[in-house]
């Protein structure tokens, strides 16, 4: 092999790079890929993504997919602007592959670096030797775009393709599992090797720490640190909590599946891919509940029941067959399912027990029940009601209004001879009920 890289490749002697300073790292062939995707760590899934979600030649990725998979990628060697390997079609045939990536400017890697150092968890996570996913966004924001986008991977192949080919297809492929080992690799093809780097880092956290001088010219005194001891002791004041990281737009995407294996027997592709876009969904409402002002005060919910959980998941609309699964598994049939789906996504957890549960109300929350429906007309208009524990049904109608167990108006309309959720609930019964009548 060596002999092969070094026909292709050049000695050092033959390499006109020689001699000068940038930053080269070669790693070794990896074993085929079968069984499983080529990147289970986030840096590795998102290089995959920028790379499918900007391809121009579909078949060349697939090309490129087969031959990365069945181990036809030599030695990568990564240097600034380049990545550079030999590829080995099907019948052996060895060819040279070079993908060049735009390296950011001076201009871009001041930014990207200002930024590193102004938050505390980039760059305490950097000078860890680890790369966090926020990384990403934070960059972008700055100006920077790690990733690459559209006609940023500039293929260079001595099968004399006139764009990407097979070859550098695989060796894009071959970079994703590279940034499952070591993330820093995408910033030395953006061209800072991780020495360099982090020594730049390091320069610029000492300076950052020195005060800043005020328009007169003197310092501002900087604080002092407290052991811990003293920061815990009873009475200590201690220094306010960073702010909390803004929402981001959307939901995270969920690990990407490998498509080119077969599944395991039994494994129903379709539903775990479901279930994990639904898990990031999840997510994204947990921060952001998380994130909603006067949080840390509210009680901690249960936990959702699995009946409870199986309605959560058909509302993410998972399809006909599993729709029919969860409505087998949970005994509540296609219909019942369908009106639980509809109460969860008028009000999640309340109004599904609010569809399901029939209750009398004690004394004192009746009292007040009805007090609500008084004050909520006026004598002449108000509408003749007939009250079954928490349900009030407008007699002569199909409306009726549910009382929730925190006091807020649910309404109801009878369809196909069926009580059915009208809408979300309403602190004041009769703007319930003008839904539930359609008058809204």
């Amino acid at each position: 092999m060596s002999d092969i890289h070094d026909e292709l490749f050049g000695t050092a002697d033959d390499d006109p790079r020689a001699g000068m300073q940038a930053e080269e790292r070669t790693f070794a062939a990896l074993p085929p890929a079968h069984g499983k995707g080529f990147a289970q760590s986030w840096w590795g899934q998102a290089w995959l993504k920028a790379l499918e979600d900007t391809a121009l030649d579909l078949q060349q990725l697939k090309a490129g997919r087969r031959l990365a998979r069945a181990g036809a990628v030599g030695a990568v060697s990564v240097r600034p602007g380049r990545i550079t390997a030999v590829v080995k079609d099907p019948d052996g045939t060895p060819h040279r592959s070079d993908v060049l990536l735009q390296e950011l400017s001076s201009e871009e890697w001041d930014r990207f670096l200002s930024m590193a150092v102004e938050r505390a968890g980039h760059i305490a996570a950097l000078l860890d030797r680890e790369m966090p996913p926020h990384l990403v966004e934070d960059s972008a924001a700055a100006g920077v775009e790690l990733l690459p986008a559209i006609g940023d991977l500039e293929p260079e192949c001595d099968c004399d393709a006139w764009d990407h080919c097979g070859h550098t297809a695989a060796l894009c492929y071959q970079v994703a599992r590279l940034l499952d080992e070591d993330p820093f690799v995408l910033l030395l093809m953006r061209g800072r090797g991780e020495r360099i780097l982090l020594d730049e880092l390091q320069v610029r956290s000492i300076t950052s720490a020195d005060a800043p001088e005020h328009e007169d010219g003197a310092q501002e005194a900087v604080p002092e640190g407290v052991s811990a001891a003293e920061a815990y002791a009873d009475g200590a004041v201690l220094p306010p909590l960073p702010a909390l990281p803004p929402l981001p737009a959307e939901p995270g995407l969920p690990p990407a599946l490998d498509t080119e294996a077969e599944p395991a027997p039994g494994l129903d592709v379709s539903a775990v891919e479901f279930l994990a876009a639904q898990a990031a969904v999840e997510a994204y409402r947990m921060l952001a509940d998380a994130l909603t002002a006067g949080h840390e005060d509210l009680p901690v919910e249960n936990e959702l029941t699995c009946g409870e959980d199986a309605v959560r998941l058909a509302a993410g609309e998972p399809g006909s067959v599993i729709e029919a699964r969860l409505a087998e598994a949970f005994g509540r049939g296609r219909d019942g399912l369908a009106l639980a789906v509809r109460a969860w996504r008028y009000g999640g957890r309340a109004a599904l027990h609010v569809l399901e549960e029939q209750w009398a109300p004690r004394d004192e929350a009746l009292a007040r029940a009805r007090a609500a429906l008084d004050a909520a007309w006026e004598e002449d208009e108000r509408p003749r009601l007939r009250a079954a524990d928490n349900r009030w049904t407008v007699v002569g109608t199909d409306a009726q209004l549910r009382h929730g167990r925190d006091g807020r108006w649910w309404p109801y309309r009878k369809e196909r001879g069926r009580w059915t959720p009208a809408g979300p609930a309403a602190n004041d019964p009769a703007t319930a009920l003008a839904v539930a009548t359609g008058r809204e």
